[in-house]
């Protein structure tokens, strides 16, 4: 894991980009003064997004300050969580979702991060969407919240499928991860009027690859 060149945050902890994934953290926390945010969705409104690379790091910075981190690989069509930090995809959440074990025996992986567990997604199945937005998904937050401080769900791009917005609508909000020069704008509007149309709050805008920084975060 030391030499992935997505986490930021550990293989290079005094660079902009990583310097901008502590912002995050604090603008977070300053978002949640009136209450702690327990789950929130990391998504982005197109492919390009890196959301999952966001998802990471922000994982990481969490977990550096003593809080217990549990980060989900809830994009059930393109997972990448388990290569990133090197784990093994299975046995994961689909296999809890599509199995007739109770909450309490899913058991996420330890990482090499001090705090910090991953339930990777498991094998993909024929209906995420359905998947996520069960009585059995929300069972399986409530047991997942009692082990960890927050939880961090990866989910696919907004504008490709509802899996986001109906997973979101079941936590505390959604981060929206924009990518500088990839991202088109009417993406970004549509992915806008769906997440208004379930409802979900938008914690706020995570921008990378800006010229300037690498990473800047907006509110």
């Amino acid at each position: 894991m030391d030499d992935n060149v997505n986490l930021v945050t550990l293989n290079d902890p005094q660079s902009p980009a990583a310097e901008a994934y502590r912002a995050l953290r604090m603008n977070l926390a300053f978002t949640s003064l009136d209450r702690a945010l327990e789950s929130l969705v990391v998504s982005s409104p197109a492919v390009a997004g890196m959301s999952s690379d966001t998802a990471a790091n922000l994982a990481v910075v969490l977990a550096q300050v003593v809080q217990r981190v549990c980060l989900v690989d809830a994009d059930l069509r393109r997972p990448s969580l388990h290569e990133i930090f090197n784990v093994p995809q299975e046995p994961g959440l689909t296999t809890f979702m599509l199995s007739n074990s109770a909450a309490q025996d899913v058991a996420p992986v330890e990482t090499a991060v001090p705090g910090l567990s991953l339930l990777p997604s498991g094998t993909l199945p024929p209906n995420p969407a359905d998947i996520l937005g069960s009585k059995k998904m929300a069972n399986l937050l409530e047991q997942l919240k009692g082990g960890a401080d927050i939880i961090i769900l990866q989910a696919p791009p907004v504008t490709v499928a509802v899996d986001a917005s109906v997973l979101a609508a079941q936590t505390d909000g959604l981060l929206l991860v924009v990518r500088t020069g990839h991202t088109r704008r009417d993406r970004i509007e549509q992915a806008q009027e769906l997440l208004e149309r379930f409802r979900v709050r938008v914690l706020g805008t995570v921008l990378t690859d800006a010229p300037d920084r690498g990473l800047m975060t907006g509110y």
